[in-house]
């Protein structure tokens, strides 16, 4: 058995705007000036702490730790009001719906969202939460680039090695974190941060479009 694991924001779904915004709204609710839509962009994939830390260095800790329970708010507020819409990649759930019917591979998520914000995605496209043998979040493990994650999903899906896995990401942090649990590394081109970047985190591969992942896969993952 495989196992391929799945980053959400700029990997699976464009959310770099609305996070933006919400990024926004947070630092200007506690009085804050938002430093930008390119720093945003930088820090998608990290837990809310890390995140807010890497933003606003000059912060403190209370500032920081303000600035998450404040972008939580405004993030629950949206999943409990609003009806699920996520613009989702050209494929990306075409490719999932045809992986898990596969009887050799499992999937996973592996994600800087909380576990509220994946089902929030999850409803958006009609999946069911079992589509995923593990569902990985900062609110239950270290932020990336730590392997944990990575580590608890293999647990999950029965102790597969990481020979056998293959994280699929956009940022540095994704693939840093395959490294460092020995899983491959998989990067697309299409998310928030460059080729290059992806490239010298260690990357083994990018793909350009959901529709090369099966061949990638084959080369990838024993048989």
């Amino acid at each position: 058995m495989k196992l391929v694991i799945f980053d959400c924001d700029g990997t699976l779904v464009d959310s770099q705007n609305k996070i933006g915004a919400n990024m926004k709204e947070a630092f200007e609710t506690i009085g804050l000036v938002w430093p930008g839509q390119a720093a945003t962009r930088s820090i998608i994939g990290l837990s809310l702490l890390q995140a807010m830390s890497k933003m606003y260095p000059q912060g403190s800790n209370a500032e920081h730790v303000a600035l998450v329970e404040t972008y939580k708010e405004i993030s629950h507020r949206e999943t409990t009001t609003q009806k699920p819409v996520m613009s989702f990649y050209d494929g990306a759930l075409e490719t999932i719906e045809r992986l898990r019917k596969r009887d050799d591979l499992l999937l996973a998520i592996a994600t800087g969202k909380s576990h509220r914000g994946v089902l929030f995605m999850l409803e958006a496209a009609n999946l069911p939460e079992n589509a995923f043998i593990s569902i990985q979040t900062a609110d239950s493990a270290a932020s990336k680039p730590h392997p944990e994650m990575i580590l608890n999903a293999m647990a999950d899906a029965g102790g597969i090695g990481g020979h056998n896995t293959v994280m699929i990401g956009d940022a540095s942090y994704d693939m840093e974190m395959a490294r460092a649990a020995n899983a491959h590394a998989l990067g697309v081109d299409w998310g928030y941060q460059s080729v290059d970047t992806l490239r010298n985190s260690g990357a083994h591969k990018i793909m350009s479009h959901f529709n090369q992942l099966d061949g990638i896969l084959k080369e990838f993952l024993e048989e």
